[in-house]
């Protein structure tokens, strides 16, 4: 049985890919820092799959507990690294928090792991806003990398640049860089799903927990974007089906069939989708109606986003499944149990 380490994994994305790798057999060991997460996931993880991962509270920031992480944990055999602040407007606010945890972090991970002379097989999150405004969509893996419009999106571009130096100069090294859109939903189960400490920065938390009552309304940020109506275009994907790419991408790699040891993968309902559409999902699966209003452009946010997926579909044998109704269902129907509607 497989040991795999995963960053991040009480957080939205790191707690589905959890549940995803012990249903494969997979044994997980977990380090979360709980600045985004929350204890009672493990619980939930434990309600889908039977089994408890282990779990670490630490810091990635912090060298010395990094250390005597790996000192303890000497047969780890892959690792999928989530851990990251992930918000768009809170990076432009706080840049340098953005810098020190989402570099800083990877790079004390990265330290210790090469000092193995074991393959490291090694998923990093990175983000399709490493593309910045592509020139044309849907989103190709050989699109331009742009300079960033915000310090999140350079965090994944220097991210990405590290471990390309890496491979380049570790042949022990391994990679693969997914590169993900606009992850939403929650596990079918309701036991597990997105809950942001604070105030939600992304659209689908904040539409569920205006309509169980948190927010009066859900600002729009700009209606004069050059879209079908208006509003900013983005790739929806379900986070169960995302979930399931990691587990393939981290297959490839433990099973050697990655023809390079640096790989990138774009993942994506292969679908644009704009806020407003969005939003009357929502409308549509809950039978609520939502107020919004229309408000100012957000800095920092691209015009359209979405992507061509056929690379993954090829050479990860994956592919989407859960549909934008059925996604914004499962977020709606994780909202109102744990707020108790």
């Amino acid at each position: 049985m497989e040991k795999i380490l995963i960053t991040g994994g009480l957080g939205f994305i790191g707690s589905h890919t959890v549940v995803e790798l012990q249903n494969q057999g997979y044994e997980v060991l977990i380090i979360d820092n709980l600045s985004n997460s929350s204890l009672d996931v493990l619980k939930g993880i434990e309600k889908i799959t039977g089994i408890c991962p282990s779990f670490e509270n630490i810091d990635l920031r912090n060298k010395e507990a990094v250390a005597g992480f790996f000192k303890a944990h000497n047969t780890i055999d892959g690792i999928i690294h989530f851990a990251a602040s992930k918000a768009v407007g809170e990076s432009v606010l706080n840049p340098l928090h953005y810098y020190e945890n989402n570099v800083s972090a990877l790079v004390n991970v990265l330290q210790e792991v090469l000092q193995k002379k074991n393959p490291v097989h090694f998923i990093f999150s990175s983000s399709c806003t490493v593309y910045g405004q592509a020139d044309t969509m849907p989103i190709k893996e050989n699109a331009p990398v742009k300079m960033a419009d915000s310090p999140y999106g350079n965090t994944k571009q220097i991210g990405e640049e590290i471990l390309k130096d890496l491979c380049k100069v570790k042949p022990t090294m391994n990679s693969i860089l997914l590169r993900y859109f606009n992850p939403i939903g929650a596990h079918p189960s309701t036991n597990i799903g997105e809950l942001p400490l604070g105030k939600p920065q992304n659209l689908v938390p904040f539409i569920t927990q205006t309509a169980a009552g948190l927010y009066e309304k859900v600002t729009v940020f700009g209606n004069d974007y050059p879209t079908i109506d208006g509003t900013c275009v983005r790739d929806y994907i379900d986070v169960v089906d995302l979930a399931k790419a990691h587990v393939a991408a981290l297959n490839r790699l433990l099973h050697q069939k990655n023809e390079s040891n640096y790989e990138v993968y774009n993942l994506g309902s292969g679908t644009g989708s704009s806020v407003l559409e969005v939003i009357q999902s929502f409308e549509r699966v809950s039978g609520e109606s939502l107020t919004y209003i229309i408000g100012a452009r957000r800095a920092g946010d691209v015009t359209a986003a979405y992507a061509d997926t056929a690379l993954a579909n090829e050479k990860l044998n994956w592919q989407t499944k859960v549909s934008l109704d059925t996604s914004v269902l499962n977020a709606w129907n994780w909202e109102k149990k744990i707020r108790g509607i």
